[in-house]
């Protein structure tokens, strides 16, 4: 059974590196799209931005109204719409129909991805969920991270139609290995939508909801501009600055498993500290951004923290919403993409009012307001206790 729920996860992982990848990879190609299909670069830019509005956009409807079917015939309908977008993406014929071609498949990735989280979740014991939920996230942050300059490489060194080939691959693997080795998922207890969409009425959902945006905000505020950054304030270009990049990378993997067993040790205790610990963090980087020694370990820490971010936003709203958990994992990834617009917009208002370097201050802001969102959580779970006991 053991051995079985290894490989069911295995295969959930390879899924949302894969949707993951195709979403996020598409960064390291832009130049090339933009020349290949005569567009500006700002143009061929509405391929990521367009995604994630799609993504906020169905994050809390689709995991909804799929959610009384057969969870293997959701997922494989999820990973067969991206194969065929990137197929015909390899194809087309003119930036339209490549633009057409990814935004269908985004408003099937929260579904697939939704599920990917509430399925690891209920395959092991309660105790053991945020482990297995960290190697989801595992896949979520390897393709969300490592997906850019992979794909970048393929380009490079092959064609821009190889590296889309590349996307669908990942994608048809993993299609076929659930197609395979995943067994049929009736749901059995099906929820109601009035019972799903009922958990909006809990103030502490909406808490959850905040706490997520603010984290994101808080990570993405900096992590978007992290090679603007690295080149302005500490110097670093060229492949030293790849090679620094892909050191975050390989430190947001660690991350996940990081966060994994911090939550499964003390998840209240990990979830309060967290802003404390990456402030903390931000402040260092502050006043030792301008050596290049320092700024390596600063990367390292960085990138374990912004994957340790993802898996406690995850958790709080799973957390608060258990009886929902499709929804709560929409509702997570809605709100993630959301905190994405807002740190990256806030972040370039600091870099273009102040200059590069206090791009940390608006992610101490963001920490600061998440703090706060936990710490009223906390009062209020500890308040529902008192009245149950």
């Amino acid at each position: 059974m053991a051995k079985q729920n290894n490989l069911f996860i295995f295969i959930l992982t390879i899924g949302v590196f894969g949707i993951l990848t195709t979403e996020m990879g598409v960064v390291g190609i832009l130049p090339l799209i933009a020349d290949h299909f005569h567009v500006s670069i700002s143009k061929a830019g509405l391929l990521v931005s367009l995604f994630a509005l799609a993504v906020a956009i169905s994050g809390p409807t689709m995991p909804l109204l799929f959610s009384g079917i057969n969870r293997k015939k959701v997922m494989l309908l999820a990973l067969g719409v991206f194969v065929l977008g990137n197929i015909v993406s390899i194809f087309a014929s003119n930036f339209t129909i490549l633009l057409i071609a990814r935004v269908i498949p985004a408003f099937f990735h929260p579904i697939y991805c939704s599920l990917a989280l509430t399925v690891a979740a209920t395959s092991v014991s309660k105790e053991e969920a945020p482990k297995a939920v960290s190697k989801i996230m595992l896949g979520v942050n390897a393709g969300m991270i490592l997906g850019v300059p992979i794909t970048n490489y393929i380009a490079s060194e092959t064609s821009l139609e190889i590296a889309m080939l590349s996307f669908a691959i990942i994608n048809a693997l993993a299609f076929l290995a659930t197609l395979l080795f995943v067994p049929s998922m009736p749901v059995k207890e099906r929820l109601s939508y009035g019972a799903q969409l009922s958990v909006l009425k809990k103030p502490i959902t909406w808490l959850a909801i905040a706490t997520v945006v603010f984290i994101g905000s808080a990570t993405s505020g900096i992590n978007s501009y992290i090679a603007e950054y690295l080149e302005t304030i500490t110097n670093i270009s060229g492949k030293t600055l790849s090679l620094v990049l892909l050191l975050f990378g390989l430190a947001s993997l660690i991350g996940n498993l990081v966060g994994g067993k911090l939550l499964t040790k003390n998840a209240m205790k990990t979830v309060t500290f967290f802003p404390i610990i990456l402030g903390i963090v931000y402040l260092l980087s502050f006043l030792t951004g301008k050596s290049p020694g320092s700024m390596m370990g600063t990367i390292v820490l960085w990138g374990i923290l912004f994957a340790v971010g993802s898996i406690i936003s995850q958790y709080c709203i799973t957390s608060a919403a258990p009886e929902a958990p499709d929804f709560a994992n929409g509702l997570f990834l809605s709100g993630g993409n959301l905190g994405i617009t807002i740190g990256t917009a806030v972040g370039g208002l600091f870099i273009s009012g102040m200059g590069t370097q206090y791009i940390l201050l608006g992610g101490l802001l963001f920490l600061i307001l998440s703090l706060a969102s936990i710490l009223l959580s906390n009062y209020m779970y500890s308040s529902k206790k008192q009245l149950s006991s």
